[in-house]
């Protein structure tokens, strides 16, 4: 089958108001008053440049402090002129500037610069590409835990209603190479995929894989066949949010109980239990010993539930003489700040210390 090419971004510019309507009428009057009173002086009183350039803007600015000479007859009526004209100007141009800022053009501006400042300052962060209604509960619960993001949303709508909620968003189109290097996929954490088509999905994951070979990336499939292209494209995991969705309802009917303690370990609204996964690094105090040795339970008051080994393999409910080696992800339920130290346990001598 013939290529199919990737969706265009169609994003609305805002109406711009003609060029005579801003900042540059206010330059050209007072650029053409000042000018034009000069070379009057000039001609009508055969003052100087300097003289009748003075002249000119104490005339315009009304401070009043007299006439540099005296005047004819005509250079009195060409200083009413230069007078009612340049106060004029003068009143237009403060009217223009106050309001621009009742109006928000410099908030949004400084709005703006501020955004490319936090952008500037992006590390270890998820790229979020979509800001629909799964998009903001992603970004929801990434700023509860205090995770670092950015949104990539083209839609000029959605992505003001990310401004609006306080997340740092661009808008752009989130298949693109230049957009992906400006949000610094770089330095990026993870990569989410979570537009609503699947096109779209493919192509942002496909753009984000052939910068990063190494970034973890997410995609969200809203059909099967798009689950296998999402991979092929280059995502390491892939969510159907239908299928989760029937699988939770399912569930909930049959294990009420069992879901109601897994949402209570998994949210972060809850302070006194947390599920975690730990990854032990190379050199970890915890690296290469056996559950019971590092006695995780008494030490750190926390539970090993799983250990998701190197290779990807998963294994449930380890017994106490099960090995921890570096690598490994250890899935873990305790309290945050226990689980905080035993992160701290899981990390690399070096890294430790830098903490």
């Amino acid at each position: 089958p013939a290529p199919v090419a990737p969706p265009a971004a169609t994003t609305t510019s805002p109406r711009r108001s003609p060029w005579w309507a801003g900042w540059r009428l206010s330059v050209l009057l007072l650029a053409g008053i000042t000018l034009g009173g000069t070379a009057g002086y000039v001609v009508l009183e055969g003052w100087s440049l300097w003289d009748a350039f003075f002249m000119t803007v104490i005339s315009v600015t009304t401070v009043g402090y007299g006439y540099v000479h005296p005047l004819s007859r005509a250079g009195e009526v060409f200083t009413v002129i230069v007078v009612t004209v340049g106060v004029a100007t003068v009143l237009y141009t403060f009217s223009f500037l106050m309001a621009r800022v009742v109006e928000g053009d410099l908030q949004d501006t400084w709005a703006r610069r501020r955004r490319e400042r936090m952008l500037e300052e992006l590390t270890q962060h998820f790229i979020l590409c979509g800001f629909g209604r799964m998009g903001e509960i992603i970004a929801q619960e990434f700023a509860r835990q205090s995770v670092p993001f950015v949104i990539v949303e083209r839609d000029p709508e959605r992505m003001q209603h990310a401004i609006e909620a306080g997340f740092l968003a661009v808008e752009a189109d989130a298949s693109s190479e230049q957009v992906l290097k400006r949000v610094h996929i770089d330095r990026a954490r993870g990569f989410i995929a979570a537009v609503s088509t699947d096109a779209e999905n493919v192509y942002a994951v496909l753009s984000a894989r052939l910068l990063r070979p190494d970034l973890s990336i997410i995609g969200r499939a809203e059909t099967e066949d798009a689950k296998s292209k999402l991979v092929r494209a280059g995502a390491d995991r892939v969510v159907s949010p239908y299928q989760i969705g029937g699988l939770q309802l399912a569930q909930t009917a049959l294990r009420p109980a069992v879901v109601d303690f897994v949402q209570l370990a998994t949210s972060s609204e809850n302070l006194d239990l947390n599920m975690e996964q730990i990854r032990i690094e190379e050199g970890a105090p915890l690296a290469n010993r056996t559950i019971i040795e590092a006695n995780v339970r008494q030490r750190f008051g926390a539970i090993v539930i799983g250990i998701q080994r190197a290779n990807g393999a998963m294994e449930f409910n380890p017994p106490p003489e099960t090995v921890m080696r570096s690598g490994d992800h250890l899935v873990v339920l305790g309290r945050a700040d226990s689980l905080h130290h035993l992160q701290n346990e899981g990390a690399s001598t070096s890294a430790a210390s830098a903490r």
